[in-house]
């Protein structure tokens, strides 16, 4: 019984720690595989991977709409 509690405690936490390490993060730009745009990936950092993905297979790359760039950090001034 006390292996049982154990193991219940466990996998009570999981979905806790795995949910706080996880972030979805949008890219740049996707590649569309087909005309009417529904088949797509939004996964490339940049153009020439985007590219490098639809060689031989065909489509096209766009920028990402749904993409914001994240603020970089200001350098900080000496004195």
């Amino acid at each position: 019984m006390r292996q049982f509690l154990i193991v219940a405690a466990i996998m009570a936490t999981l979905p806790f720690l795995a949910s706080s390490s996880v972030q979805a993060r949008e890219y740049p730009w996707c590649a569309f595989y087909d005309w009417s745009g529904s088949t797509y990936n939004c996964g490339f950092d940049t153009l020439g991977q985007c590219q490098a993905t639809i060689s031989g297979v065909g489509g096209y790359c766009r920028p990402n709409p749904r993409f914001q760039p994240q603020p970089q950090p200001r350098a900080r001034r000496r004195h």
